[in-house]
This record gives structure tokens, sequence and C-alpha cells, in this order.
């Protein structure tokens, strides 16, 4: 038996992981789609501009509803990485096959997203 921490380790292998930089840079074209997959309340604490707030525990049931091309590039973050890692396992087994991780702390995606 996993623990949540083994979990993410192991979706964070498996998937393709950006930094802050790496991830703010991309989140500038307007062919990509960012999810913030953080709850409403840390959400509406801060929030980037121009992204699409689902909550990790509705994603696989709203997906379909934001974003129909599976082939589009997906950004997902969250807190710290570990929800968007789960996130984007969860988005591969539906078939989205373009989705990158987040691999950093909000605080530090949001910065590197004001940069540039």
């Amino acid at each position: 038996m996993s623990t949540a921490h083994e979990l993410v380790a192991t979706a964070k292998a498996a998937g393709n992981c950006l930094t802050a930089e790496e991830a703010a840079i991309r989140a500038h074209d307007t062919d990509v789609l960012v999810l913030d997959i953080r709850e409403t309340a840390e959400h509406e604490s801060g929030a980037i501009p121009n992204v699409v707030h689902i909550p990790r525990g509705v994603l696989e049931f709203k997906i379909s509803e934001i974003c129909e091309d599976k082939t589009r590039e997906i950004l997902l973050h969250c807190a710290g990485g570990g929800r968007a890692s789960l996130a984007a396992q969860s988005l591969k087994s539906l078939g989205y096959d373009n989705v990158h991780i987040v691999d950093a702390k909000f605080e530090d995606f949001a910065a590197a997203f004001d940069n540039h």
C-alpha cells in the first residue's frame, strides 16, 4: 500500500514537470490552457490571470466542458505540485496527452508569471 507522498512521487516521475519559469513562459501562449486545481478558497485568496479554476475534486467531471481537444497543451498548477501531478495522471487516463505539471509553489509560479 502506498502513501500519498509515494503516489505523488510516482506521478511526478511519470509526468512532464515544468519549473515555475518554464511554466510562466508557456502560460503566456494563448493556445495553452492553464488550470488552477486548488480548492476554491485557495483560488479566491490569489490567482494567476487568465487561468481556469477547476478544483481537483471535480476535474475529471469538468474537463470536457473546458477542453474538448485532447491534444491541447494543458498546464496544471496547485499550491505545490502534488495535486497537479495526481491530476495529470487522471487527465492522461482520460486521453489528454499534452499535460504538464507546474512543479513549483503557487507563489513562485505567480511571481514568474508576473515577470513574463
